[in-house]
């Protein structure tokens, strides 16, 4: 199978995370004393839950559905862990709407301490 187009580097996603530490997890850690920031999913629970996605898009006429990360929190306070879900999406442009006749996908591993890129 070949590499998929949008592929970045080792080296660019070292660069990104570092960009995203510096300027803004430095600070979530003096806020919250310290969070998660990374999160593992197996590659079979996310085949599955794409799996899901498509023969649910399919189904309601969806033909290239797409999947939005999104960056959440278990409780209000600062103390609550951060976690991602994945929502479905009726397309893949940005501007794509939710599908709310899909669940999203939650509950990977967050990295603790975290797991640096």
């Amino acid at each position: 199978m070949a590499k998929p187009q949008k592929c970045i580097s080792v080296q660019e996603a070292k660069t990104l995370y570092t960009n995203w530490h510096n300027s803004r997890g430095n600070s979530l850690t003096l806020f919250t004393g310290g969070d998660t920031s990374d999160f593992t999913f197996s590659v079979a629970e996310l085949q599955e839950f794409l799996d899901y996605v498509k023969d649910g898009s399919e189904k309601e006429g969806i033909n290239n559905p797409g999947v939005r990360v999104y960056f959440a929190a278990y409780g209000t306070d600062s103390q609550s862990k951060a976690t991602v879900f994945l929502a479905p999406t009726t397309g893949t442009d940005s501007d794509s709407d939710n599908n709310y006749d899909l669940d999203p996908f939650n509950w990977g591993q967050g990295g603790w301490p975290p797991n640096a890129y």
